[in-house]
């Protein structure tokens, strides 16, 4: 194997399927490795996802990242996903380049569109692969997905390009692991094969002895070795990439209740991880064909087609929900999206989002929200003037909301202010994504919403604690001296100064 186009060690992790165990494969690798000190930085060429994050140079890249590189010990930048798919519809999504969204497309287009954005994607690796001594690399979807193979830039066509090594991760849970991993090898060119060093298995639960014939099969079979096979890891909590996780509804006994339209486009779902992991909350995603239960808080959440998803709660019957909500005095928060669909009307005059028209909001807060083609990515930090607690998070949206409802923020920051609460204080809003994640945000949130008593976790420290347990987990269970053999053979580098914070 020839050196990379950047002298760097890299190591690329592709799944057999979506949601094999990439995006937390590689996590724990990153911090695996950073707490050996080792200047390790994560990638991944091309994501399609909703949730993202504002990197410190002001671009947009997708959430998973940002989780591998605070599992590095680093600051995330745009470079770390040059390439960012955010659909709108079945058929179309916003393209982000190196942080950038750059327009609409429809999927033959970007199709089209892949071999001219190659460039940036290794542009944005080459970038990396001068400050970092280690690049650790997810995939996207499967490799052998034939009709994507042309102008592939998220699997083998970014691996034969860096001229990497691969590992190649299968769900045991799901079923049919042996046949997703020997279907997908077979599936691959053969130089595309070669680059394949060996196989994780994810999620295992079980009596080993009864795997251990399959795995020795596999060897036969294949000539490469399973590197590891992975317990299933209950409660471990990392940040999901995009869908809606498996587990998404838990304290679902006794408690204060909250309940979340499960949108068809919600977009950062994981705002809401602090509440599903809450002690004293019983929270839920409400799907579409469940009926809507009564609840102390009703959060509407962020969406990438807010006129749409807007339609669908209406067809849907949550606005008549709200209202009777609102009539038993139960609050109702909107994030983003959600905030801008509590407001009069939201007007897409350029097709932003889709088709260009207005639509009538929920009428909960007098404002009016215009759509626009600059997208405003900030972190921020401030505080709640429902009670001066500070507060943090992440601004990511595409439109500006006016109105007399504004006069009463939620949230004042050094410059300006952000949100409103209605003046009989039941219904708030924000554009502030995260608004949860610290503890004493979420506890006057909650507070303001009616619950009493006040036990939020710590959940950063619980994002740090999950990522160690997660390091430890492969420690334990993979052969990280192969890894770290078929790393260190390739090239004998010059060590980097460490880039941690």
């Amino acid at each position: 194997m020839k050196a990379p186009l950047s002298i760097c060690q890299t190591l690329m992790i592709q799944g057999t399927t979506s949601d094999a165990g990439k995006s937390t494969l590689v996590a724990g690798l990153c911090r695996l490795y950073a707490r050996r000190n080792k200047n390790i930085a994560p990638f991944k060429p091309q994501n399609m996802a909703l949730n993202s994050a504002v990197t410190e140079d002001g671009g947009e890249i997708g959430r998973a990242q940002a989780v591998q590189a605070q599992a590095c010990g680093i600051t995330p930048t745009s470079d770390m996903n040059p390439v960012l798919i955010k659909p709108n519809s079945d058929t179309g999504a916003q393209v982000i380049v190196q942080g950038k969204a750059i327009g609409n497309m429809n999927a033959a287009n970007y199709h089209q569109y892949k071999s001219v954005v190659l460039d940036k994607v290794m542009e944005s690796y080459n970038r990396l692969a001068s400050e970092y001594d280690v690049i650790m690399v997810e995939g996207a979807g499967s490799p052998a997905e034939i009709n994507l193979r042309d102008r592939d830039i998220a699997n083998m066509g970014f691996a034969e390009k860096a001229d990497c090594p691969v590992i190649l991760i299968a769900d045991i849970d799901r079923g049919g692991v042996f046949a997703h991993i020997v279907g997908t090898l077979q599936l691959l060119a053969q130089s595309e094969q070669d680059r394949v060093i060996g196989f994780v298995i994810n999620k295992f639960r079980g009596d080993f002895s009864l795997l251990e014939p399959g795995l020795q099969w596999l060897q036969q079979k294949t000539g490469k070795p399973t590197l590891g096979v992975l317990p299933y890891l209950h409660n471990l909590h990392i940040e999901a990439e995009d869908a809606l996780p498996r587990d998404k509804n838990q304290h679902t006994g006794h408690g204060f209740k909250i309940i979340v339209p499960a949108l068809p486009r919600i977009s950062n779902h994981t705002d809401f991880d602090p509440l599903r992991l809450h002690p004293g909350v019983n929270f839920q995603f409400i799907d579409p064909d469940e009926d809507i239960p009564p609840a102390d808080l009703i959060i509407l959440p962020g969406s990438k087609s807010v006129r749409d998803d807007l339609n669908w709660l209406k067809r849907k019957g949550w606005d008549e929900a709200i209202q009777r909500h609102l009539r038993y005095q139960g609050k109702i928060l909107g994030i983003c999206g959600g905030f801008q669909m509590l407001g009069q009307e939201i007007i897409d005059s350029e097709g932003i989002e889709g088709c260009t028209g207005n639509s009538n909001g929920l009428g909960l807060l007098d404002m009016t929200t215009r759509l626009q083609t600059h997208k405003i990515l900030k972190n921020v930090k401030g505080r709640l003037t429902i009670n001066n607690t500070k507060v943090t998070g992440y601004e990511i949206h595409a439109g500006i909301s006016e109105g007399p409802s504004l006069d009463r923020p939620l949230i004042k920051f050094a410059d300006r202010n952000d949100g409103a609460v209605s003046s009989d204080n039941l219904v708030a809003g924000t554009y502030l994504h995260g608004i949860f994640n610290s503890k004493p945000a979420c506890d006057a949130l909650l507070s303001w919403a009616g619950l009493k008593k006040q036990a939020a976790i710590d959940y950063e420290q619980l994002r740090e604690n999950q990522l160690d347990r997660l390091a430890d987990e492969l420690e334990k269970y993979l052969d990280i001296a192969f890894i770290d053999t078929a790393l260190n053979q390739l090239y004998d580098l010059p060590k980097k100064e460490p880039a941690h914070v």
